[in-house]
């Protein structure tokens, strides 16, 4: 987990509903912080402070919210963002306590040896499709990894697979317990058979029998319904 604190600092909101818009012009992004089960704390920040916070912290890192002269550590919960310009406009923080286990979703990397910046398939001109890009842990807000790392050094021929059995947990980190272990995270493939495959499902792969080809899931920003939005504002 990352020692770099991220901290921001956020107003009490009185605007709600349709009227956010007009702060957002103004380069303010309403939030909310749900507050261990008693009422919800309606804020707002700095757009420029806010986007920096969930850079820094991902859904994964906590924030050390000050809001009204309290300070609070949250996670972020859910962030939306405008489609086109990909501007952030609402943020739902979790508020959590330092000393209880919480779930994170954290981004699942790749781990090569030394002086490797490609598993040994790549490295033979083999593709590796990825099958899970992020995976919900659990630990103490303080212990939460940044991401979890496989040995991509396993994957060297047509067929070979990274599961969830391989990643590697940092201590007093714990995975869902109904989460299958031998879930693929990475599969190794024959470009020519990725390349029949991708003309049989005419041209999109991803619709491909999936003994052929895995749906690969790409990274998901976070984003807000818009019924949540509404609850939440």
């Amino acid at each position: 987990m990352s020692n770099d604190k991220v901290a921001v600092t956020l107003a009490p909101r009185k605007v709600t509903g349709k009227a956010v818009k007009h702060l957002r012009k103004e380069g303010v992004v309403p939030a909310v912080i749900h507050n261990h089960g008693k009422d919800s704390i309606i804020v707002q920040g700095d757009v420029r402070e806010l986007t920096l916070a969930y850079k820094g912290a991902g859904r994964h890192h906590p924030v050390e919210l000050t809001a009204d002269g309290k300070k609070y550590t949250a996670m972020i919960k859910e962030a939306e963002f405008e489609p086109r310009k990909q501007q952030l406009v609402h943020v739902v923080f979790n508020a959590v306590d330092a000393n209880q286990t919480v779930d994170a979703i954290v981004p699942i990397k790749p781990q090569y040896n030394e002086g490797n910046e490609s598993s040994p398939a790549e490295r033979n001109s083999l593709i590796v499709i990825n099958n899970l890009d992020e995976i919900t842990v659990f630990a103490l807000p303080a212990k939460l990894p940044d991401c979890l790392y496989y040995n991509a050094e396993k994957l060297v021929e047509v067929g070979d697979k990274a599961t969830v059995a391989d990643l590697i947990l940092p201590e007093s980190v714990e995975l869902d317990p109904e989460m299958d272990p031998d879930q693929a995270i990475a599969t190794v493939y024959e470009p020519s058979a990725l390349a029949a495959a991708n003309d049989a499902a005419g041209g999109d792969a991803e619709e491909a029998d999936a003994s052929a080809v895995p749906a690969a899931e790409g990274s998901v920003e976070a984003t807000e319904s818009e019924a949540a939005q509404k609850t939440a504002e």
